[in-house]
């Protein structure tokens, strides 16, 4: 069984020990400014959220199995999805590439010891440094289902999931109703103009919007809302059973 969390982390880390739906858990984070953007005009984000930010971050990250980014933010930001805030083991580290666009090069393929995975679609030609797992799915219109690649990755073992990024990869999950939590960090600033945190499709009237029960947490100087998105969760691994 697992030990109770220590307050006020039991509260937020709680609900990601185990799933509601079925035998997977799938968070996603994202970090935004005030006005919901995630990066300027130019695309330039480091840091919109300050410390007590990136370490919540550097705590989800600990807490999974795997961190799941798209190419996109694998080669805008080259990442190194490690743990450096906070103690605790790496997850595995998984690059979405359905073309296999990214170098070889990328930090997410650095070899030190941890699992790195890359997910590419049926009849994609590349070749990952050595050590990379390859992943190959069905893709439509050049996209992989989200579903689709969560249940792969509980197939390899990971089962404890993190969506990181970027925006378009997040919200394709969101939409796809594959996410079991969503945790947005909101930084005390205001950018005016930028990139947007979703991208989703449009709704005609504010009644048909997705009204999602959330919990807020105070940390430090930014608001985490921890959106409980389980109720619209479409399967993925093994299904609950009562006993």
């Amino acid at each position: 069984m697992p030990q109770p969390l220590p307050q006020p982390w039991g509260d937020i880390f709680g609900p990601l020990q185990k799933g509601t739906v079925d035998d997977v858990v799938v968070v996603g984070q994202i970090g935004q400014s005030l006005d919901g953007r995630i990066a300027t005009e130019s695309g330039h984000s480091k840091y919109i959220n300050g410390p007590a930010g990136l370490a919540h971050l550097h705590r989800l990250r600990v807490l999974v199995d795997g961190i799941v980014i798209g190419v996109g933010t694998a080669i805008a930001d080259d990442p190194q999805l490690t743990v450096r805030r906070v103690s605790g083991p790496h997850p595995a580290r998984v690059v979405i590439d359905p073309k296999g666009r990214l170098g070889r090069e990328a930090k997410v393929f650095a070899s030190d010891g941890t699992r790195r995975l890359l997910i590419v679609a049926q009849g994609t030609r590349c070749a990952p440094p050595p050590g990379v797992e390859t992943i190959v799915l069905p893709a439509n219109d050049g996209q992989i289902a989200p579903a689709a690649i969560l249940a792969a990755l509980a197939g390899h073992g990971l089962r404890r999931v993190l969506i990181e990024g970027g925006a378009v990869t997040i919200s394709r999950f969101l939409a796809a109703g594959c996410l079991d939590r969503l945790h947005v960090m909101v930084a005390p600033v205001i950018l005016g103009a930028g990139y947007a945190s979703f991208t989703l499709p449009p709704v005609e009237r504010a009644d048909q919007a997705l009204r999602i029960p959330m919990h807020v947490h105070q940390i430090e100087d930014e608001v985490l809302y921890d959106c409980d998105l389980s109720a619209q969760r479409v399967p993925i691994g093994a299904a609950k059973t009562s006993t």
